[in-house]
């Protein structure tokens, strides 16, 4: 094998969930099938790599200062929704009527893997809430050990701020069976029982 067909295979297993025999069938089906595709590929990825930064307001993914979601006037500047990822935003935004404004944490708080608080940007969400703008902060972390500490995390930073902090509710998912759902999931939900309207 030639050592820059080697080179390639080895970059393509930076990406999540490609392991070495995904990467290699990537490489060669690029090189068999489709060169054309991955100068493509090569041109966007360079592109974006290059231009695409953080948005200073909410930290999404952006190619301008402030994104277009932070930009605009018809979104609810008293509804802050913090979430772990850009991936997690784009949820809310396609399943949801949410129209209120975010903060992307980029990760969750995990002292053993070195993320702590600024690492978060979480100095920067402080200062947004000490505006005195958000009167609420929407909490959206996973239902992970590490999820929920950041949880309680930015809810302590929000009650500092006087700002009223929610979660997300979590539980067994709509059209889900009980005998069907994890013991943690049906703990959680029983748990976080609310009284019927």
């Amino acid at each position: 094998m030639s050592a820059l067909l080697e080179q390639l295979i080895e970059a393509l297993r930076v990406l999540p969930g490609v392991g070495p025999k995904s990467a290699q069938r990537m490489a060669y089906h690029v090189l068999e099938r489709d060169r054309d595709g991955g100068r493509r590929l090569s041109e966007m990825l360079a592109a974006a790599v290059e231009k695409i930064g953080h948005c200073a307001r909410c930290r999404d993914f952006s190619e301008t200062e402030i994104c277009a979601t932070c930009a605009s006037p018809s979104r609810d500047a008293y509804l802050l929704c913090a979430v772990e990822s850009p991936a997690d935003r784009l949820a809310i935004e396609q399943a949801t009527g949410y129209r209120g404004l975010y903060f992307i944490l980029q990760g969750r708080l995990s002292p053993l893997d070195g993320i702590g608080p600024r690492e978060l940007g979480l100095d920067r969400l402080a200062a947004r809430l000490a505006e005195g703008e958000v009167q609420e902060l929407i909490i959206a972390t996973n239902p992970t050990v590490e999820g929920e500490a950041t949880a309680h995390y930015l809810a302590q930073l929000a009650r500092q701020c006087q700002v009223r902090p929610s979660r997300l509710a979590h539980g067994v998912p709509l059209g889900g069976e009980l005998e069907y759902v994890d013991r943690g999931t049906l703990s959680h939900a029983f748990g976080s029982r609310s009284e019927m309207p």
